[in-house]
């Protein structure tokens, strides 16, 4: 990746002449199974970016109450497009019941914000890492249109999903009029985001990603990475599956450490600590000083995810270290 980026072809991406990123998005957008794609720095911009483009200010966007777009994204779609959220429960394998998503659409009212968009995330972070499945979302879709609504998935992680269900990615984003995906995520490289949709869509985002900061100049450097994350790293997510199930299985028979493995479905991992003399924080902070990095989500409840550069020998390592510090 470093190589390629060093010497890649660039120009200015802000004027569309950067070749280099004119190949990600178009190696993204067949992906994708849709029209057009443009990168991004981040997936958060994406989604921001994403929901600009399909709602007006005082629009309703549907969505989970454990989505990263409500829980982790500061608020941007209200604070800046001034689009409101309107929370269901996600379910535990990250979906939201489709019967309560039917009663919160709102009727044409003076008193109520227009229901415009249904957003899902797959796999879903909070939700265990699950993948969401094609038959769900083609029912999602048979609802968006009964009602004309729009579908925007959050796919940060969506190549995981494909590659856990064992299906081609196009369908599980054929129903949705706009996909993001993350390149930093389990593809593994060090920058950025695409948004893909049609080209009318595309053309709308395109401005918002302007007005938002991410236009960015020479970025072929970057988009460089992206296509050898596209191109050769997506087989290694089931690597990172199995490997998170090997962690799952040895963290889940250690003293303390409440986690169900077959709940593990892709490569993140959730568990909690309930150690009658361990304490949460002494236990994050002792792992960090052998070098093991997992995220405390909440107190005593814990993320860790796995990637292509995360070996055997170190998961072992994590699962002795563990078993030592909760004896």
């Amino acid at each position: 990746m470093r190589k390629a980026m060093a010497e890649a072809e660039v120009g200015d991406d802000v004027f569309g002449e950067d070749p280099t990123v004119n190949r990600l998005e178009k190696i993204a957008a067949d992906r994708m199974g849709k029209e057009a794609a443009i990168f991004v720095p981040s997936g958060t911009m994406g989604n921001l970016i994403g929901m600009l483009s399909h709602c007006n200010r005082g629009d309703e966007v549907i969505l989970g109450d454990q989505s990263h777009i409500f829980l982790n994204e500061v608020g941007g779609i209200a604070a800046l497009g001034g689009i409101h959220p309107h929370i269901i429960s996600n379910e535990s394998d990250g979906t939201l019941n489709l019967e309560t998503v039917e009663k919160k659409i709102r009727a044409s009212d003076l008193h109520y914000p227009p229901t415009r968009l249904i957003a899902l995330e797959n796999t879903h972070n909070y939700c265990m890492g699950s993948p969401i499945k094609p038959g769900y979302m083609q029912h999602v879709g048979d609802l968006a249109k009964q009602y004309n609504l729009q579908i925007h998935v959050d796919g940060a992680r969506i190549f995981n999903a494909a590659v856990a269900l064992e299906v081609d990615i196009k369908d599980l984003v054929r129903e949705a009029d706009s996909v993001m995906f993350c390149l930093s995520k389990g593809l593994s490289a060090p920058v950025g985001s695409l948004v893909c949709g049609n080209k009318k869509f595309i053309n709308r985002a395109r401005k918002w990603r302007k007005m938002v900061g991410g236009g960015m100049r020479q970025s072929g450097h970057l988009a460089a990475a992206g296509i050898i994350a596209l191109n050769e790293l997506e087989d290694k997510l089931k690597k990172d599956h199995f490997n998170a199930q090997v962690l799952a299985q040895g963290l889940a028979r250690l003293n303390g450490i409440v986690l169900d493995p077959e709940l593990i479905k892709t490569n993140i991992i959730f568990f909690s600590l309930k150690h009658p003399t361990l304490n949460s924080d002494i236990f994050l902070k002792k792992l960090e000083t052998q070098g093991i990095k997992i995220l405390a989500i909440q107190s005593g409840m814990f993320r860790a995810v796995l990637h292509r550069e995360i070996s055997e020998s170190q998961i072992e390592r994590v699962i002795r270290v563990s078993e030592e510090l909760t004896k």
